[in-house]
């Protein structure tokens, strides 16, 4: 075959992707030849359908078998090009002066024949040059079908990737609808909760308005009946004898009825409602142990209108009897200086108590609370009976007297106190905005039960 012939014979075993000799050629459905790796790699990189490189003809399916008589043909023609690089380069060993024409596994050299005889390289495995090219061109190929095996499964993991990110885009989207059609109905359902409860409270409150009416109608006729009864009496007096031993029976049994009448007093109290969502609420500013373990004996003495209150071991000036009733105070284990705060305290084995928080300046062993400093809520026995107050200023709560666990939440930013009764989920009161300025510290005191 002249030389013309090999060139043309030789062009046609040429991949016109990479425009080298044909590796693990295949035949595609318009009968074009590429390399299998070329052949995926423009595949990979380009957009569906698949064409064909040289004539843009579309391929149905997207593997194909080797040709295996154009893979030999083109082994042929790369050893054919092999030698005449050899000759032509003269691959040579310097230390011999003869061509590299084997290689060796070990190290992975091209030897002469000499040096492969070498002690050095004797007892290696020597193969042709071209022998063992195909070889590792064989592995070559075996390794890059692993890495595109694995290179595909990336790519539908990325595809899968993708689709989660449209989904995800969407679902967001979707869930923020949701969430706002949600918080819509909450906010109206918590409007229409709101007027339900002021108009109930605007109710209950009207109907002991009333009550307080009649019974203020009923005492101030009690009143005038005792005052006319007592005017009686003074008559009586200033009779005669006889006339006022007469009549004395009659009298004296009318004047007793008139005393044993007496009006009962009405002591007002307003339902408190749960708020729907309020301990959710609280409880995500929850924190723990914010009261010291370390609890200390002490007397707690309160000035008449509560704007006060003594705390000590035994204050100076201060008679053991009229400090009160003993009582033990827990201080917070650390102050607050910004944020919000909520915790709970359980006053069910106790009727008195005073809880809430106060200047940190204001925990040493005696001190005095002054309403200014502290912002508490009290439960007091005031006529024979147990009722809530807060300081600052003196305010009865007109409420039933929580009988298990209170909440209390600090806004220090907000300058807000608020206190709740857990059982029922309700507000008890919550102290109007202030600025504060000092680390306030929980404060706790239990008296006697």
């Amino acid at each position: 075959m002249d030389s013309d012939a090999l060139q043309t014979f030789q062009n046609e075993l040429i991949c016109s992707i990479c425009l080298n000799y044909f590796i693990d050629p295949v035949t595609i459905d318009c009968g074009h030849s590429f390399c299998s790796p070329c052949l995926c790699l423009c595949w990979e990189e380009a957009q569906t359908p698949m064409r064909c490189p040289e004539c843009r003809g579309i391929s149905e399916k997207p593997d194909f078998r080797t040709n295996i008589v154009l893979k030999r043909l083109a082994s042929l023609a790369r050893q054919t090009r092999a030698d005449q690089v050899k000759s032509s380069e003269e691959q040579m060993c310097v230390a011999h002066r003869e061509a590299k024409g084997l290689f060796c596994e070990v190290d992975k050299n091209l030897l002469c024949g000499s040096c492969s005889e070498s002690p050095e390289h004797e007892g290696h495995s020597h193969s042709p040059v071209q022998w063992a090219a195909e070889g590792y061109r064989e592995k070559l190929l075996k390794r890059m079908g692993s890495l595109w095996k694995v290179t595909q499964e990336m790519q539908d993991n990325l595809n899968e990737e993708t689709t989660k990110t449209q989904i995800l885009e969407d679902y967001v989207a979707l869930r923020k609808v949701m969430i706002k059609a949600h918080y819509q109905k909450m906010h109206l359902f918590l409007r229409e909760e709101e007027q339900l409860q002021l108009e109930t409270l605007e109710k209950e409150a009207k109907e002991i308005f009333q009550q307080l009416k009649e019974s203020e109608f009923r005492m101030t006729q009690q009143k005038e009946s005792l005052k006319e009864m007592y005017r009686e009496l003074t008559e009586m007096c200033h009779k005669p004898d006889v006339e006022l031993l007469q009549d004395l029976g009659n009298v004296l049994e009318r004047s007793e009825l008139v005393q044993t009448q007496k009006p009962q007093p009405v002591n007002p109290e307003l339902t408190s409602r749960r708020i729907t969502g309020l301990l959710d609420m609280l409880n995500s500013f929850r924190v723990d142990d914010v009261l010291s373990q370390e609890r200390t004996s002490h007397y707690m003495s309160l000035s008449e209108n509560v704007t006060s209150a003594i705390f000590g071991e035994g204050h100076h000036g201060v008679s053991r009897e009229s400090q009160g009733a003993a009582s033990f105070a827990v201080w917070g284990a650390q102050a607050f200086t910004s944020g919000k705060h909520y915790w709970e305290v359980d006053v069910t084995h106790s009727s008195s108590w005073i809880l809430g928080v106060c200047k940190d300046s204001l925990t040493g062993d005696t001190d005095v609370v002054d309403a200014e400093e502290a912002f508490l809520l009290f439960s007091l026995k005031t006529n024979n009976r147990y009722g809530l107050s807060t300081n600052s200023p003196l305010l009865i709560q007109y409420v039933k007297r929580p009988l298990g666990r209170i909440g209390v939440f600090l806004d220090y930013d907000s300058g807000t106190v608020s206190f709740y009764d857990v059982c029922k989920g309700s507000l008890i009161y919550s102290f109007p905005p202030a600025s504060f300025s000092s680390p306030l510290k929980p404060f706790l005191c239990f008296g006697s039960p």
